[in-house]
């Protein structure tokens, strides 16, 4: 018992009184690394299967991907939303919220998981043309999609969603261990389940990994809810699950606004390559190239986003606005600079960047410029992200869902069009910096509103 008080005081501590460089160290690193991981497990299925060097197989992964993408939304839906909501009761000491909040997200997860794989295995044939499958593929992709959506929906979103909600009371190192378990273990599995040296099983091997990695993650987290059960205020109980009116609007109302914003980002995603793919095949394998290498610095800068979210709910709700204002001003000092570090060694070593993933000098002299209009925008994206993260962890939805429309819809998609008319193919580059000064601009005015609100005792 005595374990128990002292285990939750330190919890306690963390969000209240451990030195702010700490406290975000403590919750901001292991999220840091979680991401990178997922960067390199989401190249892994492409990587080992391009080398049994069959386009069938290949063409399998691409297809199946825009039904993994939609994972997403269902995992910042009840991810998101319910890690802000456990966050906010937990600095309100309303612990029986925090429990009913984690069981609702938890079983809406696991219903949503169930539906997707339902809805899969009954139209799966429409489903797969639609995708875009054809008779050469269409058997590779259908047995991808067995694994990764008609077995594997449910832990696939089980085991993000798990982790958000851990991650919500401080245990950030616990939360970032079981997502890196299944990452790792993917990358493991991959070659012995796709390539000929061991089951030859390809696209269907690809999943098949994907599936149990998934399935050992879920593990972990069910193993560490158990293990934790007198001191975690995780709970999955179904006597807890309840449609209560306050928990239902308080996670819809950030988590809707998140998978908004994971939709728009794939509508971005796929008009930028919709352009890219006009002027041919070495165009296009610049832009996911330099695409991968813009990845690193932009997941690390959503991991310190994510990662602080718990810290900023907490003291939002406790009313310790300096604590909160603090926290926030530290990362921005500790990531801009950071950032614009790795902006000018992108800009400087573009050209040794892309050519390290491939020795073509068109892919490279493309890549080049690509990669430095892409790096013009990174010092920028931390502010951005922080912002949003901001919004999503004192429950402001709607500011968040306007970021995301102003992102996309009002600022990046037209740029792309613009800017591809005034300059062919290079101009597409610019439209991610042009959405992300504007965008941080905004964010400074909208986080001082918030700032001098709060400081004045009046609700946000």
């Amino acid at each position: 018992m005595e374990n128990n008080k002292q285990e939750q005081n330190q919890k306690a501590d963390l969000f209240e009184s451990i030195p702010i460089p700490q406290a975000v160290a403590k919750l901001a690193i292991p999220t840091i690394l979680s991401s990178l991981v997922m960067v390199i497990y989401n190249m892994a299925d492409t990587y080992f299967v391009g080398m049994i060097n069959d386009p069938i197989q290949n063409a399998a992964v691409a297809l199946a991907s825009p039904v993994l993408l939609a994972f997403n939304a269902v995992n910042n839906l009840f991810g998101v939303g319910t890690s802000s909501m456990m966050s906010r009761a937990l600095g309100r000491k309303d612990y029986e919220t925090v429990r009913r909040s984690s069981a609702f997200g938890f079983y809406c997860a696991l219903f949503s998981g169930i539906f997707f794989s339902f809805l899969c295995l009954v139209f799966r044939q429409p489903l797969l043309m639609l995708l875009g499958a054809d008779g050469n593929t269409i058997v590779a992709t259908g047995e991808y999609l067995h694994w990764t959506v008609i077995c594997g929906a449910a832990p696939a979103i089980l085991n993000v969603v798990l982790a958000y909600m851990v991650r919500s009371e401080g245990a950030s190192l616990h939360s970032s261990v079981g997502t890196m378990s299944g990452c790792i273990l993917n990358i493991i599995l991959d070659p012995i389940f796709i390539l000929p040296q061991g089951l030859n099983m390809g696209a269907a091997g690809a999943g098949l990994a994907t599936f149990l990695s998934n399935c050992v993650a879920c593990l972990y987290f069910f193993v560490l809810l158990y293990a934790k059960r007198k001191t975690t205020f995780v709970c999955i109980l179904p006597h807890k699950f309840r449609f209560q009116t306050a928990i239902v609007l308080g996670i819809c109302g950030v988590g809707i606004p998140a998978s908004i914003q994971n939709l728009l980002n794939v509508t971005g995603m796929t008009i930028l390559n919709n352009f890219t793919s006009s002027y041919g095949a070495d165009a296009v394998a610049a832009m996911g190239i330099t695409q991968k290498i813009n990845m690193v610095p932009m997941q690390v800068a959503l991991g310190f986003s994510q990662g602080i979210m718990p810290l900023i709910s907490y003291n939002y709700a406790s009313g310790n606005i300096r604590r909160m204002k603090e926290s926030i001003f530290f990362v921005v000092k500790l990531m801009v600079p950071s950032l614009v570090v790795v902006s000018l060694f992108y800009y400087i070593g573009a050209g040794a960047l892309i050519g390290a993933f491939m020795k073509n000098e068109a892919i490279i002299a493309y890549g080049t410029r690509f990669l430095r209009g892409f790096c013009l925008g990174i010092p920028f994206i931390c502010i951005d992200f922080l912002a949003v993260g901001v919004f999503q962890a004192i429950g402001l939805g709607k500011a968040a869902l306007m970021f995301a429309l102003l992102r996309k819809i009002a600022l990046e998609i037209p740029a792309l069009y613009v800017l591809n008319f005034l300059f062919p193919l290079y101009g597409l580059v610019y439209a991610q910096f042009t959405a992300e000064f504007v965008l941080a601009v905004v964010a400074v005015i909208m986080l001082g509103w918030i700032f001098n609100k709060l400081q004045k005792g009046e609700r946000l």
